[in-house]
């Protein structure tokens, strides 16, 4: 019991006065999903975005995640206004308050922007609101190195950086779990305006947070003018594409993206071992399919609004299920998880994300109502079920990138790495949408008050049966051939 209570109360004692301001900032960023709920139940009613249209903005929506490294470059070496770190919370905090009042102006049907479509502002809002979030996330991560006592010994020091980074998830995890709850809750009482103008708080608390972070003073380093130019020139080259709708322009994206980012890497372990190179390969390979698995998209929560009857309220009680059993595993399981065999933990996680779809399934073939279970109570469970994995899975990937981390260049490689892991979510996103063209769903679509596109669920079993396979099958295949594990351990 003493070891057990120990284990709840570390995080817990190792707060300090100085850390609450960083985290509020991580707060802040987590409390984006409070208008989460709002807003899907608002485009699904309000705008003509197909589901593959919905799945082709979500690719380039972590556009902005896969070049993090320039945002890394310019807190590190640009100053403006003599800061290079708070003054980015700043501009972050307005480029997401410019996303929501966009937002709020079109959800409110005000006239501030009444020339151009409800479709186009939206995606607009949204890549500007990215933006704002990715350059909070950037500087937070970094200034979570320069809040420590220095005057500590170095074992000190590293003990607590590595607590700090365990409060900065943990206040992240907690806003998500508490904000994704409120804002559903406020959805089903409030319409969705006044959803979106609540959400205005979010800029506040960084703002706040920044304002009385106190950082250890750290000198400007020169700018790597390869990774801030060519990631500035790509970026340019990202927006030209989606601008002038060039025929292809996600593939293309991707696969340059890819390229650039598997350079860089290329060049910060061109002098390790050809052993140790060769386990970095494989390790990124089995990331890059791990995540680049493709989901259902929006289709299935349209569904399960139109058939199965679920509204804002209860979505927001998943959320708040998932998201507090979610924390509790990573809180509990993450020790022991990381201490085991990576490939047979992975294997095992993608065995248990099969079987956890199958409830889903089963309700689309209408299984519950011949077993006398009513779908809320489906939906809980297997959302309390699940929660916990998608932690732990989340745990392996940065295990396997803490593993492969060469000395003396560690900050770069983090970066890069979170950047091919964002590519292979867009991966996904690009891999849901052609099987989102491939089976067609549609809910229904009016214009004026009349049904212009009907709902169409008929295909959503197939799709469903589809990503299911395809999750297990292919995950399975690239763990066992190309096994992560350091010495091959299996």
């Amino acid at each position: 019991m003493q070891s057990l209570m120990d284990i709840l109360l570390t995080p817990i004692k190792a707060i300090r006065l100085r850390y609450l301001p960083l985290l509020l900032i991580y707060f802040a960023y987590g409390s984006s999903v409070f208008v989460a709920i709002a807003r899907d139940f608002w485009v699904k009613k309000e705008l003509s975005l197909s589901a593959e249209d919905l799945l082709a903005l979500s690719v380039w929506l972590t556009v902005p995640w896969t070049i993090k490294m320039i945002f890394g470059q310019l807190v590190d070496s640009v100053t403006i206004f003599g800061s290079n770190r708070k003054v980015y919370v700043f501009i972050g905090a307005i480029l997401i308050t410019i996303s929501t009042l966009m937002l709020i102006d079109v959800v409110g049907d005000h006239t501030i922007l009444a020339g151009y479509s409800k479709e186009h502002i939206y995606i607009l809002a949204s890549v500007i609101g990215v933006v704002g979030f990715v350059m909070q996330d950037v500087v937070a991560d970094t200034m979570s190195t320069e809040v420590v006592d220095r005057t500590q010994s170095r074992e000190e020091i590293k003990k607590e950086l590595a607590m700090i980074q365990v409060l900065a998830r943990l206040s992240l995890g907690f806003a998500i779990f508490i904000m994704g709850w409120l804002g559903g809750e406020l959805a089903g009482i409030y319409n969705y305006e006044t959803v979106f103008i609540f959400s205005l708080f979010i800029p506040v608390l960084s703002i706040l947070g920044v304002l009385f972070v106190k950082l250890n003073p750290v000198p400007t380093s020169p700018i790597n003018k390869e990774v801030l130019f060519g990631g500035l020139a790509f970026a340019v080259f990202v927006v030209m594409m989606g601008y002038h709708d060039v025929p292809y322009s996600q593939l293309i994206v991707f696969v340059i993206s890819l390229i650039v980012v598997l350079y860089l890497l290329r060049s910060l372990v061109g002098d390790l071992d050809p052993e140790t190179i060769h386990h970095i390969k494989m390790a990124m390979i089995v990331i890059f399919v791990y995540r680049a698995m493709p989901s259902v998209g929006p289709a299935l929560q349209w569904w399960e609004i139109d058939v199965l009857g679920f509204d804002e309220a209860f979505f927001a009680k998943l959320a708040m299920i998932g998201g507090g059993i979610a924390l509790a595993g990573m809180w509990f399981s993450s020790k022991f998880i990381v201490n085991q065999s990576i490939s047979k933990v992975l294997i095992f996680l993608t065995i248990i994300g099969t079987i956890l779809s199958m409830p889903v399934l089963g309700m689309y073939y209408d299984l519950h109502t011949l077993l006398g279970i009513d779908a809320r109570t489906v939906a809980l469970v297997d959302t309390a079920i699940a929660s916990p994995f998608e932690y732990i899975a989340g745990v392996l990937m940065l295990t396997l990138v803490a593993i492969y981390a060469p000395e003396g260049k560690k900050g770069t490689w983090f970066a890069l790495m979170a950047s091919l892991m964002n590519i292979a979510l867009s991966a996904a996103g690009i891999f849901s949408k052609y099987l989102n063209k491939l089976f067609i769903v549609t809910r229904d679509v009016r214009e004026d008050g009349i049904i212009v596109i009907p709902a169409n669920y008929d295909e959503l079993g197939i799709l469903l049966w589809v990503v299911i396979l395809l999750g297990l099958v292919i995950p399975i295949v690239t763990i066992w051939k190309f096994n992560p594990d350091p010495n091959g351990k299996k």
